[in-house]
C-alpha cells in the first residue's frame, strides 16, 4: 500500500524529550513526538490510539514491513494506555497452567460458558458472535504461544473469576481461567512496546503524541485520513489529567485508518446516556472512575459521523466492589477489590444479599441487586483472617511484588500473616474501611460512612451469627458456605486465595472489618461494528473502505464479543486479538478492492 504525504501546521516540537521515570506511573514526560522535521510522513496505515490494541496493530504492521503512524492525544508516558494499569489477567483455555493444578478445561466447556454469559439475542449480534467464536479458538490455541514468543510469562496459579453460582446454564466460568501475567499490565504492554519502539528507531513506526483526532477524512465513501489538533505539551505522569490547549492542527492521509481509541469509562455523561436502566436499574448518583480522564469515547462519535455503525451501546461493564483511592492518580480515582468468596455482603441498609450475590460470582446480577435497593453502595463485612488472604486490589501499582517480578516478595506475601502492603495502606488511609474490635464499634463506623440509611446493629449482627452457626460442621445449608468449601477443593484457591472456613465473629480471627463499596466504571462492551478482518461496518451493512478498528472501541471485537457479561481475563486478550487481526488484515490489504 502507499499513501499521500501527510501535512501538518503543528507548532509542537518534533523531538521528544524524556525525563526520569516515576516509580509507579512511568515516565514523567515524553512529549511532542510529531512528524518528521520536514512535516511530511509517508505511511501505509494510521493508528488512532496508542493503547494496547494500537500497539499490537502497529507491531503486526511493522513486522510485515509496513510504515505506520500512531496518533494519541496523551504524551509518551501513557504509551500502552489502560493495559498498563491492569492486573494482567489473560483468559486461556486448557492451558498447561490449568492442567498442572488439576483443572480439566475444554474448548466445548468454554464455548458453553461464553454463550450462557454473553446471552446474544439481537440481530446486530451477528459479528459479535463471529468474534466470540474466533476469540475462543484463539484462547484455546494460538494465544499462549503468540505471547510466549514475545517474552510474556505467566504465574503458576490460575484465578477463578466470575464464578457464576446460578447454574450450569447461566453466567460464569465453570473452571478457573484467569491467568496472571508475571509482571502484570506493564509486562503485557512491554512485550509489544519494545518491538514497536525498535520499529520506530528503524523508521517503520512514527509515534505522534499530543495529536488529537477530530475528524476522519472521507472521499467517495472511503476513509482516507484524519484531521485534528495538536495539543500543548504535557509533562504529566502516566494517568494524570492533561491539558487540552490547542497549539496547531494536522492532517494525515493513508490507505487505512485503524481506530483503537478505547471506551467511555471516564465519560459519565455518555455512560448515563446509554446505561441499561431496564436491565440494571437507575444510573448511580455516585460512581468512581476506574480509568483516567482521557478515556472519553470521543472517537466513537467521530467514527459514527464518518458513517460507522455503533452497536450495543448499552452493554457497559462496571464493577460493584469499588473503593476510593486514598492516593489518586486521576480525578475520582477508584480501585476495585478482587475478593475471595468469604466476605459477607450487605446492602446499604444492612441486609445480607441473597444467593448468588457473593464476592466474585456475578457482577451484573449483583449490580442489579444493589441498585434495586435504591442506593448506590453496599458493604463487605469480614475479619483480619479473611482480608489477609482473600483481598487483592486490581491494578499493577497495587501488586508491586508481581509487577516487579520479584519471586521472593511474592512468596513472602503468600506466607505472611498480614494483609498485603497495599491492602494495609487502604485499611489505614482509605475512607471506606472500618476496623473495629467490637460489633458496636463496627456498626458505628459503618453508619459514620453511610450515604443514606442507618444500619441497625442487632439486625446486622443477627445475620452474621446465623451464618457463623453454619461453621460448626464441615457441611452447610448456606449456599455461600457451600461455595467456600467448593472453592477450597481447587488447589489454587486453597493455597493463595480462600481462607479456611471459620466464624467471622471469632475473636481469634479479628479485628472485624467493614468496607463500603461504591460502583466503579471500567469497560465498554459495545462499540464499532467490525467484521473478522476488523473492517468497520457502515450503516448500510457493508465495510467502509479504509476504516478498521480494534480494542475497546469495538467492544473488544465486532461491536461486542462479550455480549452482556464478561468472563474476565478477556479484556487484554480482546485488545491483543482484535489488534492482531486489524494489523494483519491491513498488512495484507484486506478490503482494498472496495
Amino acid at each position: 500500500m502507499s499513501s499521500p504525504a501527510a501535512t501538518s501546521s503543528t507548532t509542537c516540537d518534533s523531538t521528544a524529550t524524556s525525563s526520569t521515570a516515576d516509580e509507579h506511573h512511568g515516565p514523567v514526560a515524553d512529549i511532542g513526538d510529531s512528524e518528521a522535521a520536514d512535516g511530511r510522513t509517508e505511511v501505509d496505515a494510521i493508528v488512532v490510539g496508542a493503547g494496547l490494541a494500537g500497539l499490537v496493530a502497529a507491531h503486526e504492521l511493522s513486522q510485515a514491513g509496513k510504515r505506520v503512524l500512531v496518533l494519541d492525544q496523551e504524551n509518551r508516558a501513557n504509551l500502552g494506555g489502560q493495559a498498563f494499569w491492569s492486573l494482567g489477567g489473560l483468559f486461556l483455555i486448557d492451558s498447561p497452567e490449568q492442567r498442572r493444578l488439576g483443572v480439566h478445561d475444554s474448548l466445548d466447556l468454554a464455548r458453553q460458558d461464553w454463550a450462557t454469559s454473553a446471552g446474544f439475542d439481537r440481530d446486530e449480534d451477528h459479528w459479535p458472535r463471529q468474534w466470540a467464536e474466533a476469540y475462543l479458538d484463539f484462547a484455546a490455541g494460538e494465544k499462549r504461544g503468540y505471547l510466549r514468543d514475545l517474552g510474556l510469562r505467566l504465574t503458576p496459579i490460575v484465578g477463578w473469576a466470575e464464578r457464576g453460582g446460578s447454574g450450569a446454564s447461566e453466567h460464569g466460568n465453570s473452571v478457573p481461567r484467569f491467568h496472571l501475567t508475571w509482571g502484570t499490565g506493564p509486562e503485557v504492554v512491554r512485550v509489544f512496546r519494545e518491538p514497536v519502539e525498535r520499529a520506530e528507531s528503524q523508521g517503520l513506526v512514527t509515534l505522534n503524541f499530543r495529536h488529537r483526532v477530530d475528524e476522519l477524512i472521507t472521499d467517495g465513501g472511503s476513509v482516507v485520513g484524519v484531521r485534528g489538533q495538536v495539543l500543548a505539551p504535557s509533562y504529566t505522569a502516566r494517568g494524570v489529567e492533561s491539558n487540552r490547549d490547542e497549539v496547531g492542527d494536522f492532517e494525515f492521509r493513508a490507505a487505512a485508518v485503524i481506530v483503537t481509541s478505547g471506551g467511555i469509562g471516564h465519560n459519565f455523561d455518555l455512560m448515563r446516556q446509554y446505561w441499561p436502566t431496564d436491565r440494571l436499574g437507575k444510573f448511580p448518583k455516585t460512581m468512581l472512575a476506574g480509568v483516567p480522564a482521557h478515556v472519553d469515547g470521543r472517537m466513537l462519535q467521530i467514527s459514527e459521523d464518518a458513517g460507522a455503525s455503533l452497536i450495543n451501546r448499552d452493554r457497559i461493564w462496571a464493577y460493584t466492589e469499588g473503593i476510593e483511592n486514598w492516593n489518586p492518580v486521576w480525578p475520582n480515582h477508584g480501585i476495585r477489590i478482587i475478593p475471595g468468596p468469604s466476605s459477607l455482603w450487605f446492602d446499604a441498609e444492612g441486609n445480607r444479599f441473597p444467593a448468588p450475590n457473593y464476592p466474585g460470582f456475578d457482577t451484573n446480577r449483583t449490580m442489579k441487586t444493589i441498585l434495586a435497593t435504591g442506593h448506590d453502595y453496599s458493604w463487605f463485612v469480614l475479619n483480619e483472617s479473611i482480608i489477609r488472604k482473600e483481598f487483592a486490589l486490581s491494578g499493577s501499582e497495587q501488586n508491586p511484588d508481581i509487577t516487579s517480578k520479584d519471586w521472593r516478595l511474592s512468596v513472602e506475601r503468600a506466607r505472611s500473616s498480614d494483609a498485603p502492603g497495599p491492602v494495609e495502606a487502604f485499611k489505614k488511609y482509605g475512607t471506606d474501611f472500618v476496623v473495629a474490635d467490637t460489633t458496636d464499634e463496627l456498626v458505628a463506623g459503618m453508619n459514620e460512612r453511610s450515604r443514606g440509611p442507618v444500619i441497625d446493629h442487632d439486625h446486622l449482627v443477627a445475620q452474621i451469627v446465623e451464618r457463623d452457626r453454619q461453621m460448626d460442621h464441615s457441611f452447610s445449608k448456606d449456599a455461600q458456605v457451600q461455595a467456600i468449601h467448593n472453592a477450597r477443593n481447587y488447589l489454587g484457591d486453597k493455597i493463595v486465595r480462600v481462607q479456611k472456613p471459620h466464624k467471622i465473629l471469632d475473636p481469634t480471627h479479628g479485628p472485624l472489618i467493614a468496607v463500603r463499596l461504591s460502583l466503579l466504571s471500567r469497560k465498554t462492551l459495545g462499540g464499532l461494528e467490525t467484521n473478522l478482518d476488523a473492517q468497520v461496518i457502515g450503516t448500510k451493512g457493508t465495510p467502509i473502505p479504509g476504516l478498521y478498528a480494534a480494542g475497546e472501541a469495538t467492544g473488544f471485537g465486532g461491536g461486542g464479543m462479550h455480549g452482556y457479561n464478561a468472563l474476565e481475563g478477556t479484556f487484554l486478550g480482546g485488545c491483543i486479538f482484535s489488534g492482531m487481526r486489524a494489523g494483519r488484515a491491513v498488512a495484507k490489504g484486506a478490503g482494498a478492492e472496495h
